[in-house]
């Protein structure tokens, strides 16, 4: 965990990813210290301090997502982005509410069992070596019919011989296991048995809705069933791998695991609703989609408020959550959402359309730079590219306009653009002789500027 990390720390590590949107990184980074700053008061009063919960306005692609996203891989915590047009209000067909918290314990399961599987890693790793030991070389029992016929035959030299054929296999195992782990065994092909998923039946009733309800007759009734095999021919390198996992799931103790989610998503759970203005509104007649809009905040304002979900995993308190909402409001505002909603986002940032500046700097600031990212991918087929300085600054350029004159999509248009600009280079490339191929403004204007000038071409190409 990265608990103790500064605002400021925080919006330097948002800033190796995002750029601009000072304001919105500054609300999440406080939201986050105001966390640690919880968990170290020792009494009741740890308790009472909710969440500040943030709104974020602004347009899309500027970098609302993005903020949330990497906001929880800073600290290691259980994060879900779910677009809130998919719920229906109760009563109506479509997914309930409540499952926003369950995915999220699933999320969280699934962050802590990794982390387990690293743990119990070398473990596990001797555990599937002996079983392919087993199957390679196995040690012969000797088999006795009177259970006393140790000790009657000891003066007999039988067991030393048994010992020494015992020693001499083992020697011959630990010579295998070092062939084995030095890797030159990999490619050998070996038959391994491997645990399969219990009887089918279970899904049919569980996708009628049950899992809503926190219910997993898995859970309840594959007890009743013994673990099936399956007999799978794979090489010894698939075997190690295959069988590692297996071993590391048998060690880990799965109650546990549960519990720590449950904790995990309790105090540091992040979910981020998008699209939240689609939802706003009040409802217009009693027909088509507006019906469900106001049903659907209203379903979601239990959760944020604070409330106890049902999971298959035990209760869930969503009291210390963090909410993050997000939403263009072109046509809806704020204020359109229910009050009671509305008071449980208080911080409310408003996220700024990019400039031609912004485009610059995203195209060559962050770690995951769409150049990098292309420089990366031709690097793999011996082709080196480089962007010029007037390059780069007339791809911003281009996407500056295309937003202006058509969609505003915001940072996505580069992502068009860079495909467009670079499609030829990518289809040629395992065809090219090695080298270094330089990226220029002219190169640039040719291979975009006929679409980019026509307006309804750029509509469907841009």
């Amino acid at each position: 965990m990265n608990g103790e990390l500064t605002p400021k720390e925080i919006v330097a590590k948002l800033d190796k990813y995002i750029i601009g949107q000072h304001d919105a990184k500054k609300a999440v980074a406080i939201a986050l210290r105001n966390r640690y700053r919880r968990k170290k008061i020792n009494n009741d009063l740890q308790e009472e301090i909710i969440p500040k919960n943030i709104l974020m306005i602004g347009p899309t692609g500027v970098g609302k997502t993005e903020i949330a996203r990497r906001l929880a891989k800073i600290t290691s915590s259980p994060f879900i982005k779910v677009e809130v047009t998919k719920f229906t209000e109760v009563g109506y067909v479509g997914r309930d509410v409540e499952s926003i918290v369950r995915d999220l314990v699933e999320t969280a399961i699934r962050m802590i069992k990794q982390e387990r599987v690293k743990e119990v890693g070398p473990k596990a790793v001797k555990m599937a070596e002996d079983r392919i030991l087993d199957l390679m070389l196995p040690v012969p029992q000797k088999k006795r019919e009177n259970p006393f016929e140790y000790f009657m035959n000891e003066d007999k030299g039988e067991n030393k011989i048994a010992d020494d054929t015992y020693n001499r296999i083992n020697e011959r195992r630990e010579r295998l296991r070092n062939r084995l782990i030095s890797g030159e065994l990999d490619e050998q092909i070996i038959e391994i048995s491997v645990e399969t998923q219990g009887p089918q039946m279970f899904e049919v009733f569980s996708g009628a809705g049950m899992e809503e309800m926190g219910v997993n007759f898995q859970d309840m009734f594959g007890n009743l069933f013994p673990p099936q095999k399956k007999k799978r021919k794979v090489t010894v390198k698939e075997a190690k791998e295959i069988l590692k996992q297996e071993e590391a799931h048998k060690i880990i103790d799965m109650e546990e695991v549960a519990s720590e989610a449950i904790t995990l998503v309790e105090n540091d759970g992040i979910v981020f609703l998008d699209e939240i203005d689609k939802i706003a509104g009040r409802e217009v007649g009693n027909s088509g989609p507006e019906v469900s809009r106001e049903g659907v905040q209203r379903d979601i304002l239990p959760i944020v408020e604070g409330s106890t979900i049902m999971s298959k995993y035990g209760p869930v308190k969503t009291d210390h959550i963090l909410f993050v909402a997000a939403g263009a409001f072109h046509v809806a505002k704020p204020s359109d959402l229910i009050p009671e909603l509305q008071g449980r986002f208080p911080i409310r940032v408003e996220l700024k359309s990019l400039t031609r500046d912004n485009f610059k700097e995203i195209l060559l600031k962050p770690r995951n730079a769409l150049t990098k990212q292309y420089t990366a991918l031709l690097k793999t087929e011996g082709v080196q590219i480089k962007f010029s300085d007037d390059a780069i600054d007339e791809i911003a350029g281009f996407a500056f306009r295309v937003n202006e004159n058509t969609e505003n999509i915001g940072a996505r248009r580069l992502h068009t653009i860079m495909e467009r600009l670079l499609e030829d280079l990518l289809f040629n490339a395992p065809d090219m002789e090695e080298g270094e191929i330089l990226v220029d403004v002219d190169y640039v204007r040719e291979q975009l500027a006929d679409v980019v000038q026509d307006k309804d071409l750029s509509k469907y190409i841009l």
